[in-house]
């Protein structure tokens, strides 16, 4: 069993300090990454030290303002701007420092004064501008455990707790399968808009602004993957009065639909690794590929 690592929290509403299903998963990996993991050329050895920080850029592709926020992280791995306001078409590179363990979200339909005080339909956080916690569900989140184990950098896309917003990764530099392409597409399928059934939708007025996991909608043990639930074989989805799960792994194929979704849904990259993060659909007429390298 390789020592426990910092993982990034999902699944429990705001959020818990472990994510016991990137835990499960790290316990595969751990046998993989011991033996070495492979280059892009073919050559097996450890994973590469990374010590500095990371470059984000934020991506906005929607058709709406977007107020990207993130957790501050823990210090001294913590940033100290976590508000980010890109209108459509805009995008903005942030620093990020080695092992911050946290999260990004978007929000809208925000309104903020010159203080920063407001509020926003989705994926508030604390009536302010610049967070400093975790935000009001549902939102789909981006979660990271930077140089977590082995210097590996972890992250995936989150619609555990639901999803306000379509949002896919792409790394940049550093090795590991990029397995999303520049288009949200990975051999599962493209990024796709939720289609919300009426008993998970968050409204606005008559405007369906997001959709809520069947966790943060009903709260029972079941659905929460908790108590006698709470195991890998228990949890899971098919076994559920209704498959909701399915409802967020239709829209994106390589996303966490629920708490043990981690087989196709958690990404790794070691050595001199940044990343993009895309807030938007894949163009009409991409096609998903048989494979993404």
């Amino acid at each position: 069993m390789m020592p426990k690592r910092r993982a990034p929290a999902h699944g429990q509403g705001l959020g818990t300090p472990v994510s016991l299903a990137l835990m499960a998963l790290l316990v595969l990996l751990g046998a993989f990454v011991a033996l070495g993991t492979a280059s892009s050329a073919g050559v097996v050895g450890k994973a590469t030290m990374r010590e500095g920080p990371r470059r984000v850029t934020l991506v906005n592709h929607m058709d709406e303002t977007i107020w990207v926020a993130a957790s501050p992280g823990n210090a001294p791995a913590n940033l100290t701007v976590t508000g980010w306001k890109l209108l459509t078409g805009h995008q903005v590179t942030i620093t990020v420092p080695n092992h911050w363990n946290g999260r990004f979200w978007g929000r809208t339909g925000c309104h903020f004064d010159a203080a920063g005080i407001g509020s926003c339909q989705t994926g508030d956080c604390g009536d302010r501008f610049q967070c400093n916690g975790f935000g009001a569900i549902p939102a789909t989140l981006v979660e990271y455990d930077l140089d977590a184990w082995d210097h590996l950098d972890f992250y995936d896309v989150s619609m555990v707790d639901g999803s306000n917003l379509p949002v896919y990764v792409n790394r940049f530099g550093g090795r590991g399968k990029d397995a999303i392409s520049a288009s949200g597409c990975s051999a599962a399928g493209c990024t796709k808009a939720v289609i919300c059934p009426r008993v998970l939708q968050l409204r606005a007025g008559r405007a369906v602004v997001g959709c809520i996991s069947a966790c943060g909608r009903f709260g029972t043990d079941e659905y929460c993957c908790r108590g006698k639930w709470s195991s890998r074989s228990a949890c899971n989805p098919k076994l559920w009065p209704v498959d909701y799960a399915a409802v967020f792994k239709r829209a994106e194929p390589f996303a966490y639909s629920y708490a043990y979704d981690d087989a196709t849904s958690v990404f790794t990259c070691d050595g001199d690794c940044n990343y993009r993060i895309t807030f938007g659909l894949t163009p009409v007429g991409v096609k998903r590929p048989s494979s993404v390298k």
